[in-house]
């Protein structure tokens, strides 16, 4: 996708061409875009950051709080080790579930890329043909209007 540099041919002085217009200006947009990923991905991450740095603290919070409130109560310790089991068995599952996750989501993206790659090849297999096509048809029209004086 980045490799996809044309140099100009408009060189030609005076002489546009609308292929080329579109697509130096589309290249100069797309390459904004790519210039902005790094800093948009870290945004995020910083963000993202904040929001769990923020609940880990009103886990804290809570922690301080109540710690002596749940150590008035004398809850027994067969209790306490059987709230922890289940809360280690409830962690365990929360960080299978995010590593899972995390790996559909690779998935998700490689295919999405791998489909992507497919167009992009099938892309260039049509603008060859039509190339090829355009280049018969400039030849036939020149031939047919040359041949009836036009």
């Amino acid at each position: 996708m980045g490799d996809s540099k044309i140099p100009s041919k408009s060189i030609e002085k005076g002489k546009i061409s609308v292929c080329d217009v579109m697509k130096e200006d589309t290249s100069k947009i797309i390459q904004k875009l790519e210039s902005q990923i790094p800093l948009n991905l870290q945004q995020y991450s910083d963000l993202y950051s904040a929001y769990l740095h923020t609940l880990e603290d009103t886990f804290g919070t809570c922690y301080i709080s109540e710690k002596e409130f749940f150590d008035k109560l004398n809850i027994s310790q067969g209790f306490l080790a059987a709230y922890q089991k289940y809360s280690n068995t409830l962690t365990d599952t929360f960080l299978d579930q995010i590593e899972l996750f995390s790996k559909i989501k690779e998935q998700n993206i490689q295919a999405q890329k791998s489909n992507l790659e497919i167009y992009d090849k099938f892309m260039h297999s049509m603008m060859d043909s039509y190339a090829k096509f355009l280049s018969q048809y400039n030849k036939s029209s020149s031939f047919w209007f040359s041949q009836n004086n036009y």
